[in-house]
């Protein structure tokens, strides 16, 4: 672990594109999500001739990157895609449940150096309680971090990761 961070290699693609419906786009998005991307984005861009853009970002493993190329070349109006191998620094994870006023609800914490520096509610799980118990998101949210507090406040560092 570089720094307390774990490393890992990844992969980049990027293409631009001036073309490109935003449905197509859309769509382009859910087939790379599904067929293995760790992350996808759209950054707008402006190209040559003072031309509005798309600049798709992928972010992969080797395993499947010639794949999403192959998606990002048959699905969209690109002609080509850029790839860069790159070094990732990140947080260890961890996944804890903790008790709320809703249920229970997944946190995921980010550890640097075995040290808790990132806590997360999980999405799904926060979505899952809310729908339960008839309350907005961002209740629920709220209530697993203050659990988490809570439970931080009272355990020491190691009871914690």
């Amino acid at each position: 672990m570089a720094g307390g961070f774990e490393t890992d290699e990844v992969y980049q693609l990027e293409t631009n594109l001036d073309d490109c419906s935003g449905e197509v786009l859309g769509a382009t998005m859910e087939r790379l999500l599904a067929a293995g991307a760790l992350d996808v984005w759209f950054t707008p861009i402006f190209m040559k001739k003072h031309r509005p853009g798309i600049l798709l970002g992928v972010l992969c493993e080797e395993g499947v990157r010639d794949a999403l190329a192959d998606i990002i070349l048959t699905e969209t109006t690109a002609f080509g895609v850029r790839v860069e191998k790159i070094v990732r620094l990140k947080l260890a994870r961890r996944f804890k449940l903790v008790e709320t006023p809703y249920g229970e609800v997944q946190i995921k914490l980010g550890l640097k150096g075995g040290r808790v520096v990132q806590v997360a509610p999980e999405f799904d799980s926060v979505r899952a309680a809310s729908e339960a118990a008839g309350i907005p998101l961002r209740v629920v949210h709220e209530a697993a971090v203050a659990a988490w507090r809570e439970r931080a406040a009272g355990s020491g560092p190691d009871e914690l990761a």
